[in-house]
């Protein structure tokens, strides 16, 4: 019974020191991992500061895959997209980011994912009269950070653009609403240029709106609808020229600034010319 007993003993000591051994080694293996990992980010930062993005990017996914468990993984993909944007290659940050977003939902630079995912598809803005996609999506991604990360730098900035993307839409309006008013589509017109005074009255081509709503109304029959937009442009902007265009429809001898300036200009060159 004793002889068992030894025998119980030291096969105990061998798993034991077998235990601990494999212990030793999945700590080094891991050290290990985590060197070449931080080699392989560190060489990803070298190639991108010297613009080779594609193999910066390489590096990152590679410093990811080597120790994905590490703090470091998350921030080689945010790395691996922002390469990828700083010399736009638009679509592959796309990915990088959504997938950032996927793996990451509660990480402390969720702020700056967004943003830089908002900044591709802004700048991936070729021709916002023939689509518009890039400009809605990149709207929709600077309005989740005011309204998510709204304390932070990124929340300032992502108001600045979305001031600029409503101006680009609401430009669009208005030459969709001439383009329309040419063609004597009286309705399909107004709506187009309602829609600059509703969804888009902190742009400057409110003005120009008010105005194709009196100069539209006018040509229909409709003077009082067109007194009305008149009104509230004279209220608001009784100095822009577009309030001069308006209050010419309804007072055909008036002339504008231009017109005065204009003849002006050539009674001066007639008697400039008696002098010759």
């Amino acid at each position: 019974m004793i002889h068992y007993f030894k025998i119980f003993i030291i096969l105990l000591f061998l798993f034991s020191c077998s235990s601990k051994d494999e212990e030793r080694v999945s700590i080094l293996q891991e050290k290990d991992l985590e060197l070449q990992m931080i080699e392989a980010y560190k060489e990803g930062i070298t190639e991108l500061e010297k613009g080779d993005v594609i193999y910066a990017s390489r590096k990152f996914n590679e410093a990811e895959l080597l120790y994905p468990q590490s703090e470091w993984a998350s921030k080689a993909i945010l790395m691996s997209a922002y390469a990828f944007y700083s010399q736009n290659y638009y679509e592959r940050s796309i990915f990088e980011l959504e997938r950032f977003i996927s793996k990451y939902p509660n990480h402390k630079n969720m702020d700056y994912a967004y943003f830089l995912l908002a900044m591709n598809h802004y700048e991936n803005i070729i021709d916002e009269k023939k689509d518009l996609e890039p400009l809605l999506l990149s709207k929709e991604k600077f309005e989740y950070i005011i309204n998510e990360y709204p304390d932070t730098d990124f929340a300032q900035d992502a108001i600045y653009k979305i001031g600029l993307i409503n101006d680009i839409l609401a430009s669009k309006e208005i030459y969709l609403g001439k383009y329309y008013l040419k063609r004597k589509k009286w309705v399909a017109a107004i709506n187009r240029f309602k829609t600059v005074l509703s969804d888009y009255e902190t742009t400057i081509y409110v003005e120009e709106a008010l105005h194709r709503l009196v100069e539209t109304y006018y040509k229909i029959g409709l003077e009082s609808e067109a007194e009305k937009y008149a009104s509230v442009l004279g209220y608001n902007y009784q100095s822009s020229e577009w309030y001069e265009q308006s209050y010419k429809i309804f007072n055909k001898k008036y002339k504008t600034n231009k017109q005065i300036k204009k003849e002006k200009k050539s009674v001066f060159d007639k008697f400039k010319k008696i002098f010759k």
